[in-house]
């Protein structure tokens, strides 16, 4: 069986997902007693000087790593990403109350079913008639100019596919769900409206979404949206307006830190597509194994394959997991194998995974 250091084991999952082991070093190190304070992050008060730094070094620093322009805001707010599916249409959905959906797997449909609730909410495309095995190319024309947001998920985690692209949405902000995409690339934040995301692929553990968002679209919400549901009360108070997700954002801060240490997004980018491209490379020589997906849409953060028997798929997964490669199970809805692949997993996990693909073919023909 394969194990790292402290026995862990090499873990594929969409997430809650893997965190660096160096963060997590760092983590356990400061758990009992926070740089000499005598307490935990956990039992820390929000309004305390100590905790005021951790929280405003953990937004400098994204600010820093993602290039984040100055007129955008940062909230770190609790409810994960799901709440996002309602918040973003009571906070924006307030003009026309339209707005055009690209549906490219559940999580956008889910959007897209929220949004309905609030307003005029129009599907511009989708590819779900083919297991959303592909994204839709639209222009500008396809989305209405009087739409008050465009929306998208940026990566689709279920399926494995991604936006090799930022659609033209004109005058329309564009809003994208970036749960299982945050700090894996680099992305221009400037052309969108607000780029949000749960924190518990990339970034932290679980509890928490991040929302960037451009300063013009603060503050639209109606007097009778639910206080902790409107933006502007967040950005007015530095997301401490109620006890944040403290813990999380520590962890968050954490991992920001390590990505500085590293080289940033751009030297992250480039270990991710080298992991990726090894993994697609060997589906792609593979009898036995196949993707899923489009080539040019394909995710480098999940990557799913099948052998086209349900059987062997169950077979390879089980096997799999005694060797230490776990949770590579696809998603219950769509079945085969899924390897989420995020920054904290190592290129050596890869090579571990291929090795095992390789041999299991052979014992398998």
């Amino acid at each position: 069986m394969i194990k790292q250091k402290y026995d862990r084991v090499y873990n594929f999952s969409a997430g809650p997902s893997i965190l660096p082991l160096e963060v997590l070093e760092q983590v356990k190190e400061d758990l009992l007693n926070y740089k000499g304070t005598g307490q935990s992050v956990m039992e820390m008060s929000h309004r305390s000087k100590e905790y005021q730094k951790i929280i405003d070094e953990a937004e400098a620093d994204m600010r820093e790593l993602m290039n984040i322009p100055d007129n955008y805001k940062v909230l770190f707010l609790q409810g994960g990403g799901t709440l996002q599916f309602a918040m973003v249409p009571l906070n924006l959905m307030v003009g026309s109350k339209k707005a055009d959906y690209i549906i490219t797997g559940n999580w956008a449909k889910k959007a897209y079913e929220e949004a309905e609730k609030f307003g005029d909410a129009r599907i511009v495309a989708s590819s779900k008639d083919d297991t959303y095995s592909w994204v839709p190319k639209v222009k500008k024309e396809d989305f209405r100019a009087d739409a008050d947001y465009a929306y998208i998920c940026l990566n689709n985690t279920i399926y494995g596919t991604k936006f090799n692209y930022i659609p033209d949405t004109g005058d329309v902000p564009l809003v994208a769900d970036w749960s299982s995409g945050w700090m894996s690339e680099e992305i221009d934040v400037s052309k969108f409206g607000i780029l949000w995301g749960g924190a518990q692929k990339n970034v932290a553990p679980a509890g928490m979404s991040i929302v960037v968002i451009r300063e013009d679209l603060i503050g639209k919400a109606p007097a009778n949206v639910p206080t902790y549901l409107n933006y502007k009360i967040h950005a007015d108070k530095g997301s401490m307006y109620n006890t944040p997700p403290c813990w999380t954002i520590y962890v968050a801060g954490e991992v920001f830190k390590y990505l500085k240490r590293i080289g940033g997004i751009k030297v992250m980018q480039e270990m991710n597509e080298r992991k990726a491209a090894k993994l697609y490379a060997a589906i792609d020589a593979s009898e036995m194994f196949k993707g899923t997906v489009a080539v040019e849409d394909r995710s480098l953060m999940n990557v799913t394959f099948v052998t086209g028997d349900a059987d062997l798929d169950k077979k390879f997964i089980a096997e799999a997991r005694e060797q230490g490669l776990i949770n590579l199970a696809g998603h219950r809805s769509v079945g085969g194998m899924r390897a989420s692949i995020y920054n904290a997993m190592p290129e050596e996990g890869v090579d571990a995974l291929i090795e095992f693909m390789q041999k299991f073919e052979a014992e398998n023909k």
